[in-house]
């Protein structure tokens, strides 16, 4: 009998989820590590962090996605070092030897090295951070609403820092709750004293859009309150202030880092085969120096003729990077392999109820037209039925009753508790 090749894949992502779809019940045996036990939908944890809709509706456990698959297996383990010598990826708990490795750990916020604001500061690349920002918000009012003679306007402000399209949802979904939600959470509280602050580093938000879109997306900020920072970029947050380098200090005890991200890169490799923090890789998407090891999505650095200094690190690549890679590896003769390049298809955000935008090759638009075009587009991607009808459900009921009741305070409870 003929042995079967055995693939891993680190990391669950869109890239690794895809990988390990378009190889699945073929003659292939497929293991994917992940340090998390399900697959997350990351454009959507801005709902999350501001309540609209909860985790478990945009995460899927690998189990269950794997659950009827005849060549895949799921292991949950932290991968500590690959090496490339003896083919093996060594993990928290075990060693797994391969045939062929896939690299498909995505990124990470990116603090550019500044461990004050890295611990200070709150990320927005999993669930757990998500859930962290909405705990955080709506703790800070249960204690403002005790503490009524606290004048301090740390406790007010939420400064977002980043305008890219995850920094611009966010301040118009806290915009939205602020003066649709909180006043009636709170009815004794005056929120006008509640800020929510953008910080952008360029003149416009959506800096990699159209102009268009660019100006629209100000102009909805701006029409929601958002107060919209541009050309201004942070050097430090202590937890009290946000530092700017125009020598401005912003007081807020909320602070959201969405101003960057770097790769999650394992250890095990020279520092000659990263860019960027991204493994170099060649139009196969294998990492350049090595036979059996190939890197996709938001880790892979690949310069291609339309894109000579390497692909925007967005969903679409990594999934099609993913799909172009297994069917390659399913042919038997690497003659036949295709080369990736890319193909834009486009790229949208949304900025509150019936503001969104949205950029396609052949056409741009602005509204309420770009918003429902968004929540189609998002909802056709979530990966269950169950989980498209309650995100559905969701959000027809915050849209009928300008409310949600998802604002749950879920804390972690204290280690090493005795009872007395």
């Amino acid at each position: 009998m003929e042995t079967r090749e055995k693939i891993i894949i680190i990391g669950g992502g869109f890239a690794g989820l895809q990988l390990a779809k378009t190889l699945n019940n073929k003659n292939k045996k497929v293991i994917v590590l992940d340090r998390m036990n399900h697959h997350m939908f990351q454009p959507l944890f801005y709902q999350v962090a501001s309540g609209r809709i909860e985790p478990s509706n945009i995460s899927f456990p690998f189990r269950k996605i794997f659950q009827q698959s005849r060549n895949t297996q799921f292991r949950m383990t932290d991968v500590r070092e690959i090496d490339p010598v003896n083919n093996k990826v060594i993990t928290d708990e075990a060693e797994f030897t391969y045939d062929k490795l896939i690299i498909a750990t995505g990124c990470k916020t990116n603090f550019f090295g500044n461990k004050e604001l890295e611990g200070k500061a709150f990320g927005m690349k999993n669930t757990q951070e998500a859930i962290s920002i909405r705990n955080h918000v709506l703790m800070t009012f249960e204690k403002l609403i005790i503490e009524k003679s606290r004048s301090d306007d740390g406790n007010w402000n939420i400064v977002i820092v980043g305008s890219g399209p995850t920094g611009v949802e966010l301040a118009g979904a806290f915009a939205e709750m602020k003066k649709d939600i909180l006043p009636r959470d709170y009815p004794y509280m005056n929120f006008d004293q509640l800020k929510i602050i953008l910080v952008s580093s360029t003149e416009k938000p959506l800096a990699v859009m159209s102009s268009e879109a660019q100006e629209k997306s100000e102009k909805y900020l701006k029409d929601l309150g958002v107060t919209f920072l541009s050309g201004e970029v942070v050097t430090d947050y202590d937890g009290d202030k946000v530092h700017l380098k125009s020598g401005r200090a912003i007081p807020s005890n909320n602070v959201i880092w969405a101003a960057g991200v770097t790769g999650n890169v394992i250890a095990g490799f020279p520092e000659e085969k990263l860019v960027r923090n991204r493994y170099i890789v060649d139009r196969y998407n294998k990492i350049k120096g090595y036979d059996t090891i190939y890197a996709i999505g938001d880790i892979a650095y690949m310069e291609t003729p339309k894109y000579p200094q390497g692909h925007p690190q967005v969903a679409n690549v990594a999934i099609n990077q993913a799909k172009n890679l297994g069917k390659n590896l399913l042919k038997k003769n690497t003659e036949e392999w295709k080369e990736y390049e890319y193909d834009d298809k486009g790229s949208l955000a949304t900025i509150g109820k019936h503001r969104a935008v949205v950029d396609l090759p052949f056409i741009k638009f602005q509204g309420f037209l770009a918003w429902y075009f968004w929540m189609f587009l998002h909802l056709m991607l979530i990966l269950s039925v169950r989980n498209k009808l309650a995100i559905f459900f969701n959000w027809m009921w915050s849209y009928i009753n300008k409310d949600s009741s998802l604002r749950l305070i879920i804390l972690p409870s204290k280690k090493n508790e005795t009872l007395q």
